[in-house]
């Protein structure tokens, strides 16, 4: 009988024990399963500033005559570089870089507003790869969005998967504009990591409206100046109408060194992709050193000019200097 009863004490106070084990410690709340991220949400940074993370500046631009032609030939003696109306304390390196590799991100707008255009951009947008990506150098994305966006072909130097992804695009939905310009910076061309210098490039084709992002526009343009995207816009509105939607455009172009295009008609949409793949092998790159540079998360302008005045230079506007 009294073995039986220690038998039965010692399966309580292991029973207790256990209990006891299987009990969270104070101030310390049993874990909650980790939800996923809905898909086509952006990661948003609330008032913080986009910044470089080095002191070397590397600019990308494109030097045109009065004639709109591409100037190939100049040397780095020809140009005057200003940063915050500085003359850089060193130029680093400086090349007509005609060739440098390509990584593009195609950006497709698939909301309602382009339903009926949507087929002949598809093509351009098509022959746009086609001419463009070089399969030994070069990679490309192709991205879709309408109220989210959705990563339809990954970087590659396949065109066929290039194609055939473009081909898979439907439209439909509202507009997540600066969500999927944010997105394509942040998470794909910054992080798409080389060794050598690459050109890193968004082609967009859109009619410029947003209604749906959760990012503002000044945060995409942040993002993509950081990332050293230059935006190239093709407009699906079909003439320049100096609505809000134009003025989206150029603004992105101009303040990341790119170009806007607003065609006439669904001909010149092919024209204005033919211009980009052009200019994307007719630009020059330059890197330096500002003067007195200050890690203190300022905004600083670039200007770059020729000594031969009639030449157009087109850059991206500045940069954020990185923050202690």
């Amino acid at each position: 009988m009294r073995t039986v009863v220690l038998i039965l004490i010692f399966y309580c106070f292991a029973c207790l024990f256990s209990a006891a084990q299987a009990q969270p410690q104070a101030g310390n709340p049993p874990a909650q399963p980790q939800q996923p991220a809905p898909p086509g949400k952006v990661e948003q940074l609330p008032g913080t500033k986009i910044t470089t993370s080095v002191d070397v500046v590397n600019v990308v631009f494109t030097v045109t005559n009065d004639d709109g032609k591409f100037v190939r030939d100049l040397t780095q003696n020809q140009f005057r570089v200003l940063d915050n109306n500085k003359p850089p304390q060193e130029i680093t390196s400086f090349e007509a870089q005609t060739n440098l590799p390509l990584r593009v991100g195609l950006l497709i707008d698939a909301s309602n507003s382009i339903r009926e255009r949507f087929k002949f951009e598809q093509q351009a947008a098509t022959e746009f790869l086609q001419q463009t990506v070089k399969p030994e150098a070069d990679r490309a994305l192709v991205l879709a969005f309408d109220e989210q966006y959705e990563l339809i072909q990954d970087f590659t130097n396949d065109i066929d998967k290039l194609s055939a992804g473009l081909h898979k695009i439907s439209p439909g939905g509202s507009t997540a504009l600066w969500d999927a310009i944010y997105y394509t910076c942040r998470e794909k061309l910054l992080k798409e990591g080389t060794t050598n210098p690459v050109r890193r490039v968004i082609v967009l084709i859109t009619d410029g409206n947003d209604t749906q992002s959760h990012v503002y526009r000044q945060e995409a343009i942040d993002m993509a100046q950081r990332a050293e995207v230059s935006i190239y816009t093709v407009s699906t509105s079909l003439g320049f109408t100096h609505g809000d939607g134009d003025h989206n455009l150029k603004l992105l172009a101009d303040s990341t060194g790119g170009q806007a295009f607003f065609p006439a008609k669904l001909d010149d949409v092919a024209d204005a992709f033919v211009h980009i793949q052009r200019e994307l092998r007719s630009q020059y790159a330059i890197s330096y050193k500002p003067e007195n540079f200050l890690p203190n998360g300022q905004f600083h302008s670039i200007s770059i000019k020729t000594v031969h005045g009639s030449y157009k230079v087109r850059a991206k506007k500045g940069y954020w200097a990185r923050k202690q």
